[in-house]
């Protein structure tokens, strides 16, 4: 029986959400399946990926082939590597730790990559906030320029009248 891991889509139209799963390679796109491998959300930013990386090892390790999007995901999310890192160790060129002491190192990086880019999206976010009320502050003295004129107009209008009434008061 072939087995693929593929994303079978859940959600709303609009707005997918999909579940990485392992499943016979003849079954329909959302049909059966033989394991859920994990979730994947593309409509966070960053897309949220969880995967169990151990299961699909696993899978891969009995002949399963990813899709090209799976593949990217298993990719992104180092199941991928694990399986590569698994097989240098059954050859023979690695040690069970020096492969899982790549593997935490990668995760490790990985993981600063995804926390500057989450950490940039802030900044980039609290950017645009501080440009929009700096816009909004400038229309709003504008506005309050454009007013300010015709009151003082008026003050001085009444002020030559009112040192014209004392002055006609003095005499």
């Amino acid at each position: 029986m072939p087995v693929k891991i593929r994303l079978q889509r859940h959600g709303k139209k609009g707005k997918p959400y999909y579940w990485i799963v392992a499943a016979d390679a003849r079954s329909k796109r959302d049909g059966k399946y033989l394991e859920k491998l994990g979730a994947y959300n593309p409509n966070t930013n960053p897309a949220t990926v969880e995967l169990n990386v151990d299961g699909a090892v696993q899978w891969l390790q009995n002949g399963a082939q990813p899709t090209d999007t799976a593949k990217t995901l298993l990719s992104y999310k180092g199941a991928l590597l694990k399986n590569h890192l698994a097989g240098g160790v059954r050859k023979g060129a690695l040690t069970e730790e020096q492969a899982e002491a790549k593997f935490t190192a990668w995760l490790e990086e990985k993981e600063a990559k995804i926390q500057a880019k989450a950490d940039g999206l802030s900044d980039v976010e609290a950017k645009a906030k501080a440009d929009a009320l700096a816009a909004e502050k400038a229309v709003n003295e504008a506005r309050i320029a454009a007013a300010a004129p015709v009151v003082e107009e008026e003050a001085t209008e009444e002020a030559p009248a009112a040192e014209a009434e004392t002055s006609n008061e003095e005499e």
